[in-house]
């Protein structure tokens, strides 16, 4: 029997994972996160009053077997002076389903159909939610976009209102062998999803292993200077008694030009990869090579960065 697996995440990060693991024999389940209200997601969620679709519609592409010319047409993204502007076609056509079915796990179970995807996918939650954050000095940063802008740092996270969750996510959660919190954001990726009392009760009493793959590259506004080890202390204290088992970062030798190029042009730079404090704080290392370089941006091999998942899985 294939081993089960719960994903926990959003943005581009998770696709590029699922994208590698769905090649590999396992029942993954994907949660995404809801609360996005940038670009053209934040525009329609607004106009609609719905959760954030965005991430959701990366996730079915990327875990889809259908043709590369549809995957291609669902992420096509308008280029024009009307209102269609910055709308991808595959946002559109979610809005479209979920005026239909008035759900957005019954949209993307539609969606997931149609598109020839094996694996299951599960928003967060059906409510519309705003993510909040309390900066250090005590200000209220209202909104995913705004916070993931912010270059102070967080006191906490929350949202506006306690998320509903679906029973079949705390379901996965507990049949699962291993959970793995993606690449992604950190604050805007990752930790909504651990806003919520039910899902860190559902991860304690769960017998899986917590596997957490670590961003290579820091983000300017959320994670600047921050180290594989401040990622790990900052997702283990929105956790519960449960902290996360072991971490994967990368340990590949990228060229000299690519790194300054990061430096100067985006002011950013690689996660350091910090042993001694991991060992302090009893989180295993597995540090592999799993990036590449494409078109001078740094990227994870999806298959390295699934196959490392996988051996972790079958130990």
């Amino acid at each position: 029997m294939n081993k089960r697996v719960v994903v926990f995440g959003g943005g581009t990060g998770i696709s590029f994972l699922l994208q590698g693991l769905k090649k590999f024999p396992t029942v993954i389940t994907a949660i995404i996160s809801v609360s996005d209200n940038g670009s053209s997601t934040g525009k329609l969620r607004e106009e609609f009053f719905m959760p954030a679709m965005g991430d959701i519609r990366k996730v079915i592409v990327s875990l889809s077997d259908a043709d590369d010319k549809i995957k291609e047409l669902l992420q096509y993204r308008f280029d024009t002076y009307t209102d269609l502007d910055g709308h991808p076609v595959g946002n559109l056509i979610m809005v479209a389903m979920y005026n239909i079915t008035g759900s957005l796990k019954e949209s993307i179970k539609v969606m997931s159909d149609f598109l020839n995807v094996k694996h299951k996918i599960l928003p967060l939650s059906e409510d519309y939610l705003t993510l909040m954050g309390e900066t250090t000095d005590g200000d209220i940063i209202s909104g995913e976009e705004k916070i993931g802008l912010e270059d102070r740092k967080f006191k906490k996270l929350f949202y506006d209102e306690e998320p509903h969750i679906d029973k079949e996510i705390i379901d996965e959660i507990l049949s699962a062998d291993l959970i793995i919190l993606s690449i992604g954001s950190l604050y805007t990726s990752i930790i909504p999803h651990l806003l919520s009392s039910e899902i860190i009760k559902a991860i304690d009493e769960s017998n899986a292993k917590i596997l957490y793959t670590c961003n290579a590259v820091g983000q300017v506004h959320e994670t600047y200077n921050y180290t594989v080890s401040d990622h790990v202390k900052i997702i283990n204290h929105y956790l519960g008694k449960r902290k996360i088992d072991a971490v994967l970062a990368a340990n590949s030798k990228l060229p000299r030009e690519v790194l300054d190029n990061y430096i100067s042009t985006e002011n950013k730079k690689m996660v350091k990869v910090d042993k001694e404090k991991l060992k302090e704080i009893g989180c295993e290392l597995i540090e592999e090579d799993i990036l590449t370089v494409s078109n001078n941006y740094i990227r994870h091999d999806d298959l390295k960065l699934a196959t490392c998942i996988f051996n972790y899985l079958m130990r």
